[in-house]
């Protein structure tokens, strides 16, 4: 299911967080949230490029009609969607997710809708006539973020190691 991945809470970074704040290192404190987005980066690009390539196949039709009354680009407008955010108070980490808010009304559920792979809707908005359409692959969320998350996870540990060396 889709959702958000998150690396927060761990030992490492809370230690760090607290050291950084004792510090009074505003630069370090900066120089660990870029790093630490940069190492999210890549899933975010993976996740985009994941939803970009998923097909949605129609079932076919017996006539051909127009083009679609919508005009707007359905996985560009997902992929715009995907975001990253670093946290060093409270909580620290960083998180990729998908934000709801900067996605349409009527599309704020379908992230979730595709990662499962079955997408039923109306035909042309049309509530007499609904058609399903079968994304595939399916799990674009659950298994991009199951393949990226280990590197994620390495250039975390590399980065709490360097800035724990530049603090000693």
């Amino acid at each position: 299911m889709a959702g958000s991945v998150r690396i927060l809470g761990t030992r490492q970074l809370i230690t760090l967080a607290h050291r950084l704040r004792a510090a009074g290192g505003p630069r370090l404190q900066r120089n660990m949230s870029r790093r630490i987005r940069r190492a999210a980066e890549p899933l975010q690009k993976y996740l985009q490029q994941a939803i970009r390539t998923v097909q949605l196949p129609g079932s076919g039709r017996t006539v051909r009609g127009g083009p679609t009354a919508n005009t707007r680009p359905l996985r560009a407008t997902l992929a715009g969607g995907i975001r990253i955010s670093v946290r060093q108070t409270g909580n620290p980490g960083a998180r990729v997710w998908m934000d709801k808010g900067r996605l349409p009304r009527d599309l704020r559920n379908m992230p979730w809708v595709i990662d499962e792979g079955r997408v039923r809707h109306p035909v042309f908005g049309n509530r007499r006539h609904w058609t399903t359409q079968w994304a595939r692959p399916t799990g674009w969320w659950s298994r991009t973020v199951q393949s990226g998350l280990p590197r994620m996870n390495q250039e975390i540990e590399r980065i709490t190691d360097d800035v724990r060396r530049d603090l000693e």
